[in-house]
Protein backbone atom coordinates (compact mmCIF):
# COMPACT_ATOMS: atom_id res chain seq x y z
CA UNK A 1 0.00 0.00 0.00
CA UNK A 2 1.69 3.32 -1.13
CA UNK A 3 -0.49 5.52 1.32
CA UNK A 4 0.59 3.97 4.63
CA UNK A 5 1.68 0.96 6.15
CA UNK A 6 -0.47 -1.53 8.37
CA UNK A 7 0.95 -2.10 11.91
CA UNK A 8 -1.60 -4.96 13.56
CA UNK A 9 -0.31 -7.45 15.14
CA UNK A 10 -0.21 -8.39 19.32
CA UNK A 11 2.01 -5.31 19.40
CA UNK A 12 -0.51 -3.02 18.21
CA UNK A 13 -4.28 -2.29 19.02
CA UNK A 14 -7.07 -2.83 16.15
CA UNK A 15 -10.05 -0.57 16.14
CA UNK A 16 -12.58 -2.51 15.88
CA UNK A 17 -12.36 -5.07 12.75
CA UNK A 18 -9.98 -2.73 10.76
CA UNK A 19 -6.13 -2.51 11.42
CA UNK A 20 -4.42 0.63 12.58
CA UNK A 21 -2.80 2.49 9.34
CA UNK A 22 -0.23 4.51 9.87
CA UNK A 23 1.12 6.92 7.01
CA UNK A 24 4.80 5.72 5.58
CA UNK A 25 6.19 9.52 6.14
CA UNK A 26 4.99 8.92 10.25
CA UNK A 27 7.05 5.71 10.16
CA UNK A 28 10.28 7.11 8.58
CA UNK A 29 9.61 9.87 11.17
CA UNK A 30 9.84 7.59 14.03
CA UNK A 31 12.59 5.53 12.64
CA UNK A 32 14.77 8.76 12.07
CA UNK A 33 13.69 9.63 15.58
CA UNK A 34 14.52 6.65 16.90
CA UNK A 35 18.13 6.41 15.03
CA UNK A 36 18.98 9.40 15.81
CA UNK A 37 17.95 8.95 19.79
CA UNK A 38 20.86 5.83 19.50
CA UNK A 39 23.23 8.61 17.60
CA UNK A 40 22.74 10.79 20.60
CA UNK A 41 23.59 7.99 23.16
CA UNK A 42 26.45 6.85 21.38
CA UNK A 43 28.36 10.58 20.96
CA UNK A 44 27.57 11.00 24.59
CA UNK A 45 29.02 8.17 26.18
CA UNK A 46 32.22 8.19 23.70
CA UNK A 47 32.97 11.87 25.19
CA UNK A 48 33.23 10.04 28.52
CA UNK A 49 35.79 7.42 27.09
CA UNK A 50 37.41 9.05 24.48
CA UNK A 51 39.07 12.15 23.40
CA UNK A 52 38.16 12.98 19.71
CA UNK A 53 41.09 15.09 17.51
CA UNK A 54 39.96 15.40 14.65
CA UNK A 55 41.59 17.77 11.96
CA UNK A 56 40.53 19.34 8.79
CA UNK A 57 43.39 19.45 5.55
CA UNK A 58 42.99 20.81 2.41
CA UNK A 59 40.92 23.21 1.08
CA UNK A 60 37.93 23.31 3.82
CA UNK A 61 34.63 25.18 2.70
CA UNK A 62 33.10 27.42 5.43
CA UNK A 63 30.25 24.66 6.01
CA UNK A 64 32.31 21.52 6.46
CA UNK A 65 29.78 19.35 7.44
CA UNK A 66 26.88 20.80 4.54
CA UNK A 67 25.89 19.48 1.73
CA UNK A 68 27.45 15.91 2.17
CA UNK A 69 26.20 12.93 -0.12
CA UNK A 70 28.87 10.69 0.53
CA UNK A 71 31.43 9.44 3.90
CA UNK A 72 34.04 7.04 2.90
CA UNK A 73 36.05 6.08 6.27
CA UNK A 74 39.44 4.68 5.62
CA UNK A 75 41.71 2.99 7.56
CA UNK A 76 39.17 0.61 8.93
CA UNK A 77 40.63 -0.70 12.19
CA UNK A 78 37.58 -2.36 14.16
CA UNK A 79 33.85 -1.79 14.84
CA UNK A 80 34.25 0.46 17.50
CA UNK A 81 34.58 3.29 14.82
CA UNK A 82 31.22 4.67 16.64
CA UNK A 83 33.25 6.19 18.95
CA UNK A 84 34.56 9.04 16.31
CA UNK A 85 30.78 10.17 16.63
CA UNK A 86 32.01 12.18 19.72
CA UNK A 87 33.71 14.59 17.35
CA UNK A 88 31.02 15.40 15.03
CA UNK A 89 27.99 17.83 15.10
CA UNK A 90 24.43 17.37 15.95
CA UNK A 91 22.87 18.19 12.70
CA UNK A 92 25.66 15.40 11.27
CA UNK A 93 24.04 13.02 13.07
CA UNK A 94 20.33 14.11 12.08
CA UNK A 95 20.99 13.80 8.52
CA UNK A 96 22.47 10.44 9.39
CA UNK A 97 19.01 9.36 11.05
CA UNK A 98 16.74 10.90 8.59
CA UNK A 99 18.61 10.63 4.89
CA UNK A 100 22.08 8.23 6.05
CA UNK A 101 22.51 4.67 3.81
CA UNK A 102 24.96 2.26 5.04
CA UNK A 103 25.98 -0.67 3.17
CA UNK A 104 27.06 -3.31 6.22
CA UNK A 105 28.40 -6.69 5.98
CA UNK A 106 25.94 -9.43 6.42
CA UNK A 107 28.76 -10.87 9.32
CA UNK A 108 28.39 -7.83 11.11
CA UNK A 109 24.62 -7.27 11.13
CA UNK A 110 24.25 -11.00 11.94
CA UNK A 111 25.96 -10.41 15.35
CA UNK A 112 23.86 -11.00 18.39
CA UNK A 113 24.64 -7.53 20.11
CA UNK A 114 26.66 -5.16 17.49
CA UNK A 115 24.55 -6.36 14.51
CA UNK A 116 21.20 -4.81 16.77
CA UNK A 117 23.22 -1.71 17.10
CA UNK A 118 24.41 -1.40 13.63
CA UNK A 119 21.13 -1.76 12.40
CA UNK A 120 20.04 1.88 13.71
CA UNK A 121 23.24 3.82 13.05
CA UNK A 122 21.45 4.94 10.07
CA UNK A 123 17.64 5.27 8.32
CA UNK A 124 18.60 2.64 5.61
CA UNK A 125 21.14 -0.11 6.76
CA UNK A 126 21.22 -2.86 4.06
CA UNK A 127 23.02 -5.73 4.42
CA UNK A 128 25.53 -6.66 2.04
CA UNK A 129 27.32 -9.69 0.93
CA UNK A 130 31.21 -9.72 -0.37
CA UNK A 131 29.70 -10.36 -3.65
CA UNK A 132 28.61 -7.74 -6.69
CA UNK A 133 24.85 -9.30 -6.14
CA UNK A 134 21.16 -8.04 -5.56
CA UNK A 135 22.36 -6.85 -2.15
CA UNK A 136 24.76 -4.04 -3.28
CA UNK A 137 22.15 -3.37 -5.86
CA UNK A 138 20.17 -2.76 -2.91
CA UNK A 139 22.08 -0.23 -1.39
CA UNK A 140 22.32 1.43 -4.75
CA UNK A 141 18.32 1.63 -5.34
CA UNK A 142 18.20 3.46 -1.86
CA UNK A 143 20.04 6.52 -3.05
CA UNK A 144 18.02 9.65 -3.33
CA UNK A 145 18.91 12.88 -4.47
CA UNK A 146 18.97 13.93 -0.07
CA UNK A 147 20.69 10.46 0.71
CA UNK A 148 24.18 10.31 2.30
CA UNK A 149 25.96 7.03 1.86
CA UNK A 150 28.39 6.43 4.89
CA UNK A 151 30.85 3.41 3.70
CA UNK A 152 34.21 2.04 4.61
CA UNK A 153 35.56 0.95 0.52
CA UNK A 154 38.35 -1.37 1.92
CA UNK A 155 35.66 -3.35 2.92
CA UNK A 156 36.90 -5.54 5.77
CA UNK A 157 38.99 -4.22 8.43
CA UNK A 158 42.67 -4.28 8.95
CA UNK A 159 43.75 -6.94 11.94
CA UNK A 160 46.56 -6.60 14.12
CA UNK A 161 49.33 -8.06 11.54
CA UNK A 162 48.56 -4.70 9.68
CA UNK A 163 46.84 -7.01 6.97
CA UNK A 164 42.99 -8.22 5.92
CA UNK A 165 41.32 -11.48 7.93
CA UNK A 166 42.91 -13.61 5.21
CA UNK A 167 46.47 -11.90 5.39
CA UNK A 168 45.94 -9.48 2.19
CA UNK A 169 47.29 -5.83 1.94
CA UNK A 170 44.09 -3.30 2.88
CA UNK A 171 43.44 -2.46 -0.59
CA UNK A 172 39.93 -0.18 -1.33
CA UNK A 173 37.43 -1.86 -3.28
CA UNK A 174 35.53 -0.95 -6.51
CA UNK A 175 31.74 -0.09 -4.84
CA UNK A 176 32.58 3.30 -4.17
CA UNK A 177 33.22 4.19 -7.54
CA UNK A 178 29.10 3.28 -8.00
CA UNK A 179 28.31 4.97 -5.57
CA UNK A 180 30.47 8.62 -6.90
CA UNK A 181 28.32 7.63 -10.14
CA UNK A 182 25.29 7.48 -8.46
CA UNK A 183 25.40 10.35 -6.27
CA UNK A 184 26.91 12.28 -8.70
CA UNK A 185 27.66 15.70 -7.24
CA UNK A 186 27.71 17.87 -3.55
CA UNK A 187 30.70 17.04 -1.48
CA UNK A 188 32.23 13.88 -0.39
CA UNK A 189 34.20 13.95 2.66
CA UNK A 190 36.89 11.68 3.27
CA UNK A 191 37.47 10.64 6.90
CA UNK A 192 41.27 9.03 7.43
CA UNK A 193 40.95 7.16 10.57
CA UNK A 194 44.06 7.37 12.64
CA UNK A 195 43.51 3.32 13.79
CA UNK A 196 41.66 2.18 16.57
CA UNK A 197 43.78 -0.89 17.67
CA UNK A 198 44.45 0.80 20.91
CA UNK A 199 41.02 0.96 21.97
CA UNK A 200 39.74 -2.79 20.56
CA UNK A 201 41.60 -5.06 18.07
CA UNK A 202 39.26 -7.17 15.85
CA UNK A 203 38.74 -11.12 17.75
CA UNK A 204 40.21 -9.74 20.75
CA UNK A 205 37.29 -8.44 24.08
CA UNK A 206 40.21 -6.64 25.66
CA UNK A 207 38.70 -2.89 24.83
CA UNK A 208 41.06 0.27 25.87
CA UNK A 209 38.91 3.45 27.22
CA UNK A 210 39.62 6.65 27.94
CA UNK A 211 42.19 6.86 25.01
CA UNK A 212 42.37 9.63 22.37
CA UNK A 213 41.16 8.97 18.85
CA UNK A 214 42.23 10.71 15.55
CA UNK A 215 40.72 11.63 12.31
CA UNK A 216 41.57 13.40 9.66
CA UNK A 217 39.28 14.88 7.49
CA UNK A 218 39.09 16.30 3.59
CA UNK A 219 36.54 17.72 2.05
CA UNK A 220 36.30 16.72 -1.94
CA UNK A 221 33.64 18.20 -4.26
CA UNK A 222 32.25 14.79 -6.04
CA UNK A 223 31.62 16.39 -9.27
CA UNK A 224 35.56 17.70 -9.99
CA UNK A 225 36.87 14.10 -8.39
CA UNK A 226 34.63 12.13 -11.00
CA UNK A 227 35.83 14.20 -13.87
CA UNK A 228 39.84 13.99 -12.63
CA UNK A 229 39.33 10.08 -12.20
CA UNK A 230 37.47 9.76 -15.25
CA UNK A 231 40.55 11.66 -16.99
CA UNK A 232 43.22 8.91 -15.80
CA UNK A 233 41.77 6.27 -17.91
CA UNK A 234 38.07 6.88 -19.11
CA UNK A 235 35.06 5.22 -17.95
CA UNK A 236 36.68 1.67 -18.10
CA UNK A 237 39.37 2.50 -15.97
CA UNK A 238 37.17 4.50 -13.30
CA UNK A 239 37.12 1.91 -10.52
CA UNK A 240 41.03 1.29 -10.51
CA UNK A 241 41.56 4.89 -10.67
CA UNK A 242 38.98 5.83 -7.52
CA UNK A 243 40.58 2.22 -5.95
CA UNK A 244 44.55 3.71 -6.53
CA UNK A 245 43.61 7.24 -5.37
CA UNK A 246 41.93 6.28 -2.28
CA UNK A 247 44.87 4.01 -1.16
CA UNK A 248 47.29 6.58 -1.61
CA UNK A 249 45.25 9.38 -0.35
CA UNK A 250 44.74 6.77 3.21
CA UNK A 251 48.39 6.53 3.33
CA UNK A 252 49.53 9.82 2.60
CA UNK A 253 47.05 11.63 5.11
CA UNK A 254 45.98 8.93 7.85
CA UNK A 255 47.16 10.63 11.97
CA UNK A 256 50.79 9.27 12.17
CA UNK A 257 50.99 9.82 15.73
CA UNK A 258 52.08 7.09 17.80
CA UNK A 259 49.03 5.89 19.67
CA UNK A 260 47.61 5.41 15.96
CA UNK A 261 48.01 2.40 13.71
CA UNK A 262 47.93 3.99 10.37
CA UNK A 263 49.58 2.33 7.32
CA UNK A 264 51.62 5.41 7.20
CA UNK A 265 53.34 5.02 10.28
CA UNK A 266 54.16 1.59 9.99
CA UNK A 267 56.10 2.63 6.43
CA UNK A 268 57.93 5.19 8.42
CA UNK A 269 58.42 2.51 11.25
CA UNK A 270 59.75 0.20 8.71
CA UNK A 271 62.09 3.27 7.81
CA UNK A 272 63.54 4.23 10.86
Amino acid sequence: MSSGSILADEHFPLLGSRPVLVPSRAVGLIRSAVVFSLLMVLKYLSRIFYRPQMTFIGPTPKDPWGNLRLVAFLNHTSLFEPVFLSGVPNRFAWRLAAHGVIPAAEKTTGRPLVGLIFKFVAHHVVAVSRERDHTWFEVLNKIDPRSMVIIAPEGRMKRESGLDVNGNPMTVRGGIADILLAVESGRMLLAYSGGLHHVQIPGQKRVGIFKTVRMRIENVEIADYIAEQMAKGGADNFKRAVREDLERRRDAYSPTDPMSDSPMRERLDKTA
